[in-house]
């Protein structure tokens, strides 16, 4: 329990961030998973409009610090190391 006034309202505050939050956290996991299947699939055309969508979204949750921006980076370089693996192999 919150022994100042300050941490009540930083928890309010948190509170409050986290649920605005969690939609767009959410809608870049599902993407980032649509183009993973994508890839696996062997899909290339579907594949890459799945990543274009993926990065964008991670770029944009960046900008608005939902995540941070290196954990933004770290998320489309696997991303883009699996589909660019995928897309020298056909």
């Amino acid at each position: 329990m919150a022994n100042s006034k300050s941490a009540v309202k930083r928890i309010r505050t948190s509170e409050r961030r986290r649920l605005h939050n969690r939609p767009y956290r959410s809608a870049a996991r599902t993407l980032v998973k649509k183009a993973e299947l994508a890839i696996q699939a062997g899909d290339q055309a579907a594949a890459q409009t799945a990543v274009i969508q993926a990065v964008s979204m991670l770029d944009r949750i960046a900008t608005k610090g939902i995540v941070h921006r290196n954990n933004a980076a770290r998320r489309k370089a696997r991303l883009m190391a699996k589909f660019n693996a995928v897309a020298a192999s056909a």
